[in-house]
């Protein structure tokens, strides 16, 4: 019964945004729409497995131009020993000062949308980043457990937690444990919820401000499925639009 469990458990968090993180996923959206309309970049940052949303929400079938990760493999999952291996990994994402260089690729403006994922909010890769966001003058959106900010004392030297540094905070509603079935005779619970939630959070984000843009009269680019669109090169086009507008935030 442990499966049908996960899938009732993961689907009431899911639905439980409509009342737990709707108004805030609004705001965010608001943003995300402000910073594509004006041309700049809507950015997406996380480490470890809070680094997933941000590989899937672009480039992928979906989404649109305006859409910018910003994807350290340093501070992704790529093995389990050795480089980019879990005990590097951990140690990485916990030592201030280090998302500081990852951040000089980026020339973050006041019109952009900074979004950082962190279930826990803890850790410094995740409260620098958003820390480097506002001091540029972006908007920053937290995606975090908000269960586990209430349960949990900061780490940073900050004195703060990512949700204490973001203008838009978004409850990611899963537990400070993540996983959530517990199997008899196990001492660890399994199956992880926050994850699939960020996801499911990064997918709302992209639906509401695609209608807030269509709802002003502004397009992006967007990939497609081949089996939704005629041109079949519809998606090498939109490859060419990124270049135009990388080159107009970036400078090269």
């Amino acid at each position: 019964m442990s499966a049908e469990l996960y899938i009732e458990k993961i689907s009431n968090l899911v639905t439980g945004l409509n009342e737990t993180s709707l108004k805030s996923i609004k705001e965010a959206a608001n943003a995300m729409a402000n910073s594509i309309k004006a041309g700049r970049p809507v950015y997406y940052y996380g480490s470890g497995h809070s680094a997933l949303p941000c590989l899937d929400v672009y480039p992928r079938y979906g989404t649109f131009v305006g859409i910018q990760p910003i994807h350290d493999p340093r501070l992704t999952w790529t093995n389990v020993l050795g480089p980019g291996g879990t005990p590097e990994l951990l140690w990485l994402e916990r030592q201030e000062g280090y998302v500081k260089n990852v951040f000089r690729s980026y020339d973050i403006q006041p019109q952009d949308t900074l979004i950082v994922f962190s279930h826990g909010g803890l850790n410094a890769a995740g409260i620098e980043a958003a820390l480097l966001g506002k001091e540029n003058g972006a908007t920053v959106v937290a995606i975090t457990s908000m269960q586990n900010y209430h349960k949990n004392a900061p780490k940073h030297s900050s004195g703060k937690k990512l949700a204490d540094v973001a203008d838009i905070v978004i409850d990611n509603a899963s537990p400070p444990e993540d996983s959530l079935i517990s199997i008899p005779n196990w001492e660890e619970p399994v199956a992880a919820a926050s994850t699939v939630m960020g996801v499911v959070i990064s997918m709302t984000l992209i639906a509401e401000t695609a209608k807030i843009l269509s709802d002003q009269g502004v397009y992006r680019a967007t990939f497609a499925s081949p089996n939704v669109v005629s041109d079949p090169d519809h998606d090498l086009k939109v490859y060419e639009e990124y270049k135009k507008f990388h080159k107009s935030i970036s400078g090269y």
